[in-house]
C-alpha cells in the first residue's frame, strides 16, 4: 500500500540524493503567501472567475471539472517546438477551451456515456489547435483515459461523476481514495527507497478543482480540505527554486538543462515532486503556526495547500520570461 502524498513528501526528501530543501526559503513563500491572502490576491473564487473555467450555477460544473482533469497532462513544450493554442490559450488553458468550443459546438463531451465510446477523429476535432497543425501530446493516451473513466461512471455510478463526490460526504481524503482505487489513470504512484510512495496529482487537482469551483460550499464543501496535498507537476519546483526554498544538485541542474526526457518514476523525477510536496507543506505549516501564535490574521479556512499551489502555479505563468532560466524536468506521463 502506497504511504500518503504528504507522507510521500517526507520520505522522498529524507532519502533525496539529487535535491535538498532550504527552510529560509520556506518562511520566504510563507510570508509572500500571507501577503497575497491578506491582499485578497489570493482567494478561492478566482477559480470561477477565470473565464475558462465553469461558475458554481453551471449545471455541468462537476461533470466538465471531472473530464478536464482526467485530461489534464503533459501540456510542456520543447523548446524548438510550436505550442499548441486553443483560442489564443496554451497549455491547461487551451485543454479548457477545447472543451468549451465543443460544447459549443454541439458535442457532448461532458457526458460518460459519449466519452466512453469517444473514437479518435471525433476526439481530434475536439482538440484541433488554432493553426490546425499542431496537435496536443499523448492524444492516444486520451482517449484510453476517457474510456476508462467513462466506462467506469456508466457502470457503477449511472454516468456521473458527482455520484462518486456525493458518496465521498464532504471528505476530500475520502474522495481521494475513491478516485484513485476506482480510476486507474489517476492512480499516480512510484516506488522510491523502499517505499511505494503517493504523489496524485490530477486526483488531487480534481478534488482542489470542486472546492475552490463552489469556494468550499455546498457539492465542493470538504470538511478536511487540509488533507489534500500540492499537485505535483514540472512548472512548479521553478518558483521553488527561485524563492530560494529548493535546490539541486550541479548533477540533476546538468541533466535538466540537456533538455533529457525522464521516464515516470525516475528517482530524480520523484524526488522534485516529492519535495514540492513536502515544501508547500511546510509552508501551509508555518502559516498556520502563525495563525494559532496569533502573528497573522487569515481565515484559517482558506489555509490550505490547494490556495498555496493556487500561487505557485499562477505566479509562473505570469513571471514565465523571468523563471525560464530554470530548468524544468520534462516527462511523457499522463499523471501531470
Amino acid at each position: 500500500m502506497a504511504l500518503g502524498p504528504r507522507e510521500s513528501g517526507e520520505h522522498i526528501v529524507k532519502n533525496a540524493q539529487f535535491l535538498k530543501v532550504l527552510p529560509k526559503g520556506i518562511h520566504m513563500l510563507a510570508e509572500e503567501v500571507i501577503s497575497r491572502i491578506q491582499t485578497g490576491q489570493l482567494d478561492p473564487k478566482q477559480f470561477s472567475q477565470t473565464e475558462v473555467h465553469p461558475k458554481a450555477s453551471d449545471p455541468n460544473a462537476i461533470e466538465w471539472i471531472f473530464v478536464v482533469d482526467t485530461l489534464n497532462f503533459c501540456f510542456w513544450t520543447p523548446s524548438d517546438y510550436t505550442k499548441y493554442k486553443v483560442n489564443g490559450y496554451t497549455g491547461y488553458f487551451a485543454l479548457c477551451a477545447a472543451i468549451n468550443r465543443a460544447m459549443e459546438e454541439g458535442i457532448d463531451i461532458t457526458n460518460a456515456e459519449f466519452y466512453s465510446k469517444i473514437d479518435a477523429d471525433t476526439l481530434r476535432r475536439i482538440f484541433r489547435s488554432d493553426d490546425e497543425v499542431t496537435s496536443v501530446s499523448l492524444f492516444e493516451e486520451r482517449i484510453v483515459c476517457l474510456h476508462e473513466v467513462g466506462n467506469r461512471l456508466v457502470k457503477f455510478w449511472q454516468g456521473k461523476f458527482v455520484n462518486v463526490v456525493r458518496a465521498a460526504q464532504n471528505s476530500a481524503e475520502r474522495l481521494l481514495g475513491m478516485v484513485v482505487n476506482e480510476f486507474p489513470c489517476f492512480r499516480d504512484e512510484a516506488d522510491f527507497a523502499g517505499q511505494r510512495v503517493s504523489l496524485y496529482k490530477r486526483a488531487q487537482i480534481l478534488i482542489g478543482d470542486i472546492w475552490s469551483c463552489f469556494n468550499g460550499k455546498d457539492i465542493g464543501k470538504f470538511t478536511d480540505i487540509e488533507k489534500i496535498t500540492m499537485f505535483a507537476d514540472y512548472r512548479v519546483p521553478q518558483v521553488l527554486i527561485h524563492f530560494g526554498s529548493l535546490e539541486y544538485t550541479p548533477e540533476l541542474l546538468n541533466i535538466l538543462k540537456k533538455d533529457t526526457i525522464l521516464k515516470n518514476g525516475d528517482s530524480r523525477e520523484v524526488e522534485i515532486r516529492g519535495a514540492s510536496i513536502y515544501i508547500v507543506e511546510k509552508v501551509k505549516d508555518v502559516i498556520l503556526r502563525k495563525i494559532h501564535g496569533k502573528e497573522v490574521e487569515l481565515k484559517k479556512n482558506y489555509v490550505n495547500s490547494v490556495i498555496i499551489d493556487h500561487f505557485l502555479w499562477d505566479y509562473r505563468r505570469k513571471h514565465a520570461d523571468e523563471l525560464e532560466h530554470i530548468p524544468f524536468h520534462k516527462v511523457l506521463s499522463i499523471y501531470y
